[in-house]
């Protein structure tokens, strides 16, 4: 069976359901996502991430150690974790041990660990996180890079928090951004495994229940800047981190999306065989591998890479990226690149379909980009019919990916 999509209605609000039942092993999952409750939403820096460590440590009445227990005597797992525009609570078992495993996640809604040794707990292990993050030059490339391109919004700042804001985090904004925005107006409910669709929904709706009504609140759109420029950073390195990212033009709910992914698989998010590994490690060994991909989200959109050389080839790559950037929008793509990518993308499609953890996903991506579940199906129809100049016509239109923002962080 494929997913489908109903709702469920508790104290008057409808909830987004999204089910698949597979008797092919006798599991269930299921997975409660907040809509516009992730990290993006940080009132202090690295809150919603904290959030998400915190809901790992158990309830308050058994503890970290004895809730873990009583999930590991039944073999069940639950956790939370926080993209940037959602936050996600996920319990999964054995068929025969999902109720247990609901009950355990309907404790924790209902007693988060709130206490100040968790508390301490948490920020130990995050502040110790960021200490070693400033030796690590690629994570401090790619937030220097996302600063750049996103000036004054949250994308700027660090999901994980800095180490004044994680200091600075108390039990009483983390109670206060569960009670904010883990809502029942704001969930959607994915289901699926060895149960029927009566008895999901059943389940789903024991959980809802004890959600609190919520102020649903949007995430404005963040658009980069279009703007050429290069900002280096020293460090103690042998190496050159370079990260790199400019405007895209492609909403989230654009029906060009089918061809921003075969463009993007070509120019450089396909490995071996991209553009961008061709130039700058086949041809010119400047790199152990050079990757790029067009990102498109709800909130944003923009082409993002990423490479690694040596200092003194630093230069070069950044001229390199320009060039092959340059060369895909002015002379587009060969047929054989075309032909080549429609193989790939519709031979491997078995692979990204073949569990029901990745089609429960899929079903939710569709869901939340306004699409209609199978839209995935339909959009590889239209891959397999892309002419060439309807590909190359698209990439010229998407000249802003040309305004790249670099960002070197190198040794001298």
């Amino acid at each position: 069976m494929s997913a489908n999509l109903s709702n469920i209605e508790v104290n008057g609000t409808k909830v987004p359901f999204i089910f698949e039942e597979d008797k092919n092993l006798p599991i269930a999952s299921m997975q409660l996502i907040f809509k516009n409750a992730g990290s993006l939403t940080d009132s202090k820096d690295g809150l919603v991430k904290m959030t998400a460590s915190l809901l790992n440590e158990g309830t308050k009445k058994d503890g970290s150690t004895g809730f873990a227990t009583k999930l590991d005597n039944h073999a069940i797992s639950l956790s939370a974790h926080a993209g940037k525009e959602t936050f996600v609570l996920e319990v999964g078992s054995l068929k025969e041990q999902f109720s247990q495993a609901i009950d355990r996640l309907k404790e924790l809604l209902l007693d988060p660990n709130y206490s100040k040794d968790t508390l301490q707990k948490i920020k130990t292990k995050t502040l110790g996180t960021l200490k070693r993050k400033e030796s690590d030059f690629d994570y401090i490339s790619s937030l220097e890079m996302k600063k750049m391109l996103f000036p004054n919004t949250p994308l700027a700042k660090p999901s994980l928090g800095t180490l004044q804001s994680v200091k600075s985090i108390t039990l009483e904004d983390i109670e206060t951004q569960v009670k904010s925005y883990l809502g029942v107006n704001n969930a959607i409910v994915v289901m699926g495994g060895d149960l029927n669709q009566t008895e999901a929904k059943k389940l789903a709706t024991s959980v809802l229940a004890l959600l609190p009504k919520v102020e649903v609140k949007s995430i404005p759109t963040m658009k980069p800047i279009a703007k050429e420029q290069i900002k280096k950073k020293i460090v103690p390195s042998k190496q050159a981190y370079i990260y790199f990212g400019s405007p895209l033009d492609v909403p989230y709910d654009s029906k060009e999306r089918y061809l921003s992914r075969v463009a993007s698989f070509i120019l450089g998010s396909s490995g071996f065989g991209s553009r961008l590994m061709e130039e700058i490690r086949v041809k010119k060994g400047l790199a152990y591998s050079a990757y790029s991909r067009f990102n498109i989200n709800k909130t944003h959109s923009y082409f993002s890479g990423y490479l690694q050389t040596k200092v003194k080839s630093k230069d070069e790559s950044v001229a390199s990226v320009k060039e092959v950037v340059k060369t895909f929008l002015d002379k587009g793509v060969t047929q054989e690149e075309l032909s080549s990518a429609q193989q790939f993308l519709l031979g491997s499609e078995p692979l990204r379909n073949e569990t029901l953890s990745q089609r429960l996903n899929r079903a939710f991506h569709e869901y939340y980009n306004n699409q209609p579940l199978g839209h995935t199906k339909e959009e590889l129809k239209k891959i397999e019919a892309i002419k060439l100049k309807e590909l190359n016509d698209f990439i010229k239109r998407h000249n802003e990916i040309s305004k790249i923002s670099f960002s070197v962080v190198t040794g001298e």
